[in-house]
């Protein structure tokens, strides 16, 4: 088996990475690929985001959002988070088998202390009924990978802030994630593991697995400057593409409404291949101009803060919504919470 870690933070360049190996890498023998990211959030290739992700709250955060390849659910990684990546050509006995890619990544997590560690269901990882670590697979033209998320040190105060949106909102088509109890590795370690880096984890996770006691042994997949330009192009192409993260989420059905001193605002919004294809405004608010023409500017515009600011921006909203004041407006039509 070839070893490969890339010291790229950046989720985006680090799912293309793993694209570019499952489709052009010689897979004469499999590669294990670990990659660490900053915060984000990854959603599952057939999610809808406005369902998924507290769009207000990442955006105040700066957390990169963007959409694997693969299916299965939402998930949150920050740098307490290892991900890990078995690339290899698909013997047609693989697809849905979790337990075959990980297995070795549960024995080694023993060997490290965490004895509780198991796989439950089809692709969790859980240990004390709490989850650990997610798993998703894709598979096409005879190859194929299965990857997952390793919680040893993250945030989990942040996981609930930036995966949680009100429910009574929206209503949305799509694949849900469902929510389960999580926890960190770090605490089931013995305690000589408890005080690894997240590289120091990584590395050891990586040993185990390859049972080497200096990475130096491994046979180490090097990428050459063509590669990297592949996968960069990859990047681009979809994992850092506007239409690829949010025009692939199916259509959403979303109300936002709020009173203010001068009137209560209603919202109401259709969301079609990330733009605004239906709005309708309600509300007791003391504007004279007719509201519909208001909301005819808006239809087909990108729903985020930026195009919709854009758009408005030398539009007079005062003989719509009265002397309610532009930003409150623009920040109830892009708002979650």
């Amino acid at each position: 088996m070839k070893y490969l870690v890339t010291d790229q933070r950046d989720i985006r360049y680090n799912l293309a990475l793993e694209t570019y190996l499952m489709e052009h890498a010689d897979l004469q023998e499999p590669i294990l690929y670990f990659y660490i990211n900053s915060p984000c959030i990854i959603l599952g290739r057939n999610q809808n985001i406005y369902e998924e992700v507290n769009l207000e709250y990442v955006r105040q955060q700066q957390i990169i959002v963007t959409r694997r390849t693969s299916g299965g659910g939402a998930v949150f990684d920050d740098l307490g988070n290892v991900s890990f990546s078995f690339i290899t050509k698909d013997d047609g006995h693989s697809n849905g088998a979790f337990s075959k890619f990980t297995e070795p990544v549960i024995a080694a997590l023993h060997e490290m202390g965490a004895i509780g560690a198991k796989l439950v269901g089809r692709n969790d990882l859980q240990i004390d009924d709490k989850k650990f670590s997610g798993n998703a697979m894709r598979l096409e033209h005879g190859r194929m990978f299965s990857h997952g998320t390793l919680m040893y040190d993250v945030d989990l105060s942040v996981i609930e802030k930036a995966l949680n949106v009100p429910k009574d909102k929206i209503a949305a088509k799509g694949i849900k994630s469902v929510h389960s109890r999580v926890t960190n590795l770090k605490p089931f370690f013995t305690p000589e593991y408890q005080q690894l880096t997240i590289e120091e984890f990584r590395d050891t996770l990586a040993q185990k697995i390859l049972r080497v006691n200096d990475l130096k042994q491994a046979n180490e997949y090097i990428l050459d400057d063509a590669a990297k330009q592949a996968v960069e192009a990859i990047n681009q192409k979809i994992f850092s593409n506007w239409d690829w993260i949010y025009g692939n989420s199916p259509q959403a059905a979303i109300q936002h409404r709020q009173h203010f001193t001068q009137g209560t605002i209603d919202f109401r919004l259709k969301i079609e291949h990330g733009h605004i294809s239906y709005l309708q405004v309600f509300g007791d608010f003391l504007g004279q101009a007719d509201v519909k023409q208001f909301a005819e500017k808006l239809i087909g515009v990108r729903y985020d803060r930026n195009a919709i600011t854009k758009t408005l921006i030398n539009v007079d909203l005062q003989p719509y919504f009265g002397k309610i004041e532009r930003q409150a407006i623009i920040d109830l039509l892009v708002r979650q919470e």
